[in-house]
């Protein structure tokens, strides 16, 4: 027997970031991680910055770091449609890293009463530390 598949596809407002056959994939939605498998209900989420693992048919898992979006799951496809979208062994990690160190500093300078600003390195932190993630993952799968 046939192994079930979704169709998926991963896109940002640059690029598709990734388009293929899986056998599963794990997203980082507000209300926490969730698995989709072949026959899921449908759905939309919210996605925030966090790690993308999917399962290809000959079991090689995909790691990828988001900034966030949304996740829609149809009865064979899922589509996410992500603000920003790295696979993780494109991501450089010392680049990562230091995006961390100035985030947290930036974060150390600012008035509370600049809360755009705040939210803004908050959200630049979120990204970093998901982009460091995913290539920590990608590595610990791959034997790196």
């Amino acid at each position: 027997m046939a192994q079930k598949t979704i169709k998926f596809e991963i896109v940002t407002p640059e690029r598709v970031v990734l388009k293929e056959e899986i056998t599963q994939i794990t997203v980082p939605t507000k209300s926490g991680e969730i698995t989709v498998l072949p026959g899921h209900i449908p759905l939309v989420a919210p996605l925030v910055a966090g790690v993308i693992e999917t399962k290809k048919i000959d079991g090689e898992v995909e790691i990828m770091s988001i900034s966030g979006g949304f996740v829609e799951v149809l009865r064979d496809k899922v589509v996410i449609l992500a603000d920003t979208a790295e696979r993780a062994k494109e991501i450089d990690i010392a680049r990562a890293e230091e995006g961390i160190k100035r985030a947290e500093e930036a974060k150390k300078e600012i008035r509370s009463s600049d809360r755009v600003r705040f939210a803004n390195i908050n959200a630049s932190l979120a990204k970093e530390l998901a982009r460091t993630k995913a290539v920590k993952r990608w590595k610990k799968i791959n034997g790196k």
